[in-house]
C-alpha cells in the first residue's frame, strides 16, 4: 500500500499591500539617483558635482505588494512570503522597477530563500517614512539557508550560511600602477554565516547577532589571477527595543572589521594600506573596522498621532590608501509626525539632516523636507477575516 501524503493546513494567509507617494525637498544636494531615500553617503562633497542647491522629487517606490501564507504540514508550522516594492537599486538606482524584499519559505526548524539577514535586527528600525532610514544599523535582506535552533515566545536562537558581497575599495592603487591593479575586484569565494540570539518579554527585546566571513580579492586577466588575497571578517551587533508607553526606545550597537556590505549605509569591506614606502612601496588587503549606532524613540501622543525622533552614525577607520575623497564617517537625525485617522491611512511629515565626512576630513551636509501619504489594503480586512 502506498502512503497518502498529508495534506497541508493553510491556518491563515493574506495578500496586502499599499500605495505611497513621497513630496521630498532638499535644501542642499543628494545624489540624483539616491534622491528618494535619505543617505548620508549620498551627500557630495563638491559642492559643484551635482549643480545648484535645492532640489525636489516625488516618488511612489516605496509602494508594496506582498502575499503570505502559514499553516501545518507533515507535523511542523509552515510559512511562506513574497513581497516587493518599487525601489530600484544596484543597476536600476534612481528608477521605479520591481525590487524583491521577501521570498522565502519555512517548514519547520528550516528556512530558505532571501529575508532579513541574522545578523540584523528588523525591529531596531524606527516609524520613520524616509525609505532608507538610520544609517548606523546593519540592515540587509539577503539570500539564505537558515536553521532555527530553538524558537518560541521567549527565545530564538539561529543559525544561517548567507550570500557574500564583499565591497573592496581599491584605494589609490588604480591611478598607482592601471596595468597591475586595472582589474580588482572582490572574490566572493565562501558563504557568510551569521548567528543570532534574541530574548523577548512583554517589555520588548534583546538581541544579539554576530557574522563570520572570508572578505577576498582578486584580479582576472593578470597571470593566476594576483594580486588576490582575503583576510577573515567580523562582527557583533546588540540591540534592544524597550516598550515604556507612550514611547518604544529602539537602540543598537555594531562594531566589526569587513561588514560594511551589511550597514544600511556607508563604509567599505577591505581596502589598501601601505606598510613601506620602499622603493618600492609595500602594502597588504585590511578588512576596515566599522562601528555604527543607532538611538531612536517612538512616542504615541493618541490614538492617531505618533512622531518618531533620533540619531545615528556609521563610521570607519580608513587605511593610508585610500582616497582622500573615500566615505569616513554618516551622520543621520530625523524628527516626524504622523497622522493615522484610520489604521489603512497614514500621512506625516518628517525633517531629516545628514552629514558624510570624507577620508581627509572634508564634509558636506543636507537638510530634507518630507511629507507622505498612504493608503494600505489587506484582502483579509476587505473579507472581514
Amino acid at each position: 500500500m502506498v502512503a497518502t501524503p498529508a495534506v497541508a493546513q493553510v491556518d491563515d494567509w493574506d495578500i496586502y499591500g499599499f500605495g505611497q507617494v513621497d513630496v521630498i525637498y532638499d535644501t542642499n544636494q543628494m545624489d540624483p539617483a539616491w534622491d528618494d531615500a535619505f543617505r548620508p553617503s549620498k551627500i557630495p562633497t563638491d559642492p559643484n558635482l551635482y549643480g545648484t542647491e535645492g532640489q525636489t522629487s516625488i516618488s511612489v517606490k516605496q509602494s508594496r505588494f506582498g502575499a503570505k501564507a502559514s499553516g501545518e504540514a507533515g507535523g511542523h508550522k509552515w510559512e511562506t512570503k513574497f513581497e516587493f516594492d518599487l525601489f530600484g537599486t544596484g543597476v536600476d538606482a534612481g528608477q521605479t522597477t520591481f525590487r524583491l524584499r521577501h521570498a522565502y519559505g519555512r517548514w519547520g526548524p528550516v528556512l530558505g530563500g532571501q529575508t532579513n539577514s541574522l545578523f540584523m535586527d528588523g525591529d531596531l528600525f524606527p516609524n520613520v517614512i524616509d525609505y532608507w532610514g538610520p544609517t548606523g544599523m546593519v540592515f540587509l535582506r539577503n539570500p539564505q539557508l537558515r536553521f532555527y535552533i530553538m524558537d518560541n515566545p521567549e527565545w530564538n536562537i539561529a543559525v544561517a550560511v548567507e550570500k557574500p558581497g564583499n565591497d573592496i575599495d581599491a584605494g589609490l592603487l588604480r591611478s598607482f600602477d592601471p596595468s597591475r591593479f586595472g582589474n580588482l575586484q572582490n572574490d566572493e569565494e565562501l558563504p557568510d554565516f551569521t548567528a543570532q540570539v534574541r530574548y523577548s518579554g512583554d517589555w520588548g527585546h534583546v538581541q544579539l547577532a554576530g557574522i563570520l566571513r572570508k572578505v577576498g580579492f582578486e584580479t582576472p586577466g593578470n597571470p593566476g589571477s594576483e594580486p588576490k588575497g582575503s583576510e577573515t571578517g567580523w562582527g557583533l551587533n546588540l540591540g534592544t527595543v524597550v516598550n515604556v508607553q507612550p514611547a518604544t526606545f529602539r537602540v543598537g550597537i555594531v562594531y566589526g572589521e569587513g561588514i560594511a556590505s551589511y550597514m544600511n549605509d556607508g563604509g567599505m569591506d577591505m581596502a589598501p594600506r601601505i606598510t613601506s614606502v620602499g622603493p618600492p612601496p609595500r602594502g597588504e588587503a585590511e578588512v576596515v573596522p566599522l562601528l555604527g549606532v543607532t538611538a531612536y524613540v517612538d512616542l504615541a501622543w493618541t490614538d492617531t498621532l505618533s512622531s518618531s525622533l533620533g540619531y545615528s552614525f556609521t563610521e570607519v577607520d580608513n587605511t593610508n590608501f585610500q582616497e582622500p575623497g573615500a566615505f569616513h564617517r554618516g551622520d543621520y537625525a530625523s524628527g516626524n509626525l504622523l497622522w493615522t485617522p484610520v489604521p489603512q491611512v497614514m500621512t506625516g511629515a518628517e525633517v531629516l539632516w545628514g552629514k558624510r565626512t570624507d577620508n581627509d576630513g572634508v564634509t558636506a551636509d543636507d537638510v530634507r523636507f518630507q511629507m507622505s501619504f498612504k493608503v494600505s489594503f489587506s484582502v483579509k480586512d476587505l473579507l472581514g477575516k
